[in-house]
């Protein structure tokens, strides 16, 4: 499950990312802003996984 779920956060990031594209492009600040938050989101999703995985292969 931890495959798919990285994956998942993986997507998460890129959507972000193109929304805050989006919106810098078009001068919408609450995409843009929207996008930021998904970004990190995903980021801090991934980061918790790491974190599994290196507990995981410690123990």
């Amino acid at each position: 499950m931890s495959a798919m779920d990285k994956a998942r956060h993986k997507v998460e990031e890129a959507v972000g990312k193109a929304k805050e594209k989006l919106g810098s492009a078009a001068g919408d600040r609450r995409t843009e802003a929207e996008g930021k938050t998904e970004q990190t989101k995903g980021n801090l999703k991934q980061a918790g996984e790491n974190t599994k995985d290196a507990f995981r292969q410690d123990g």
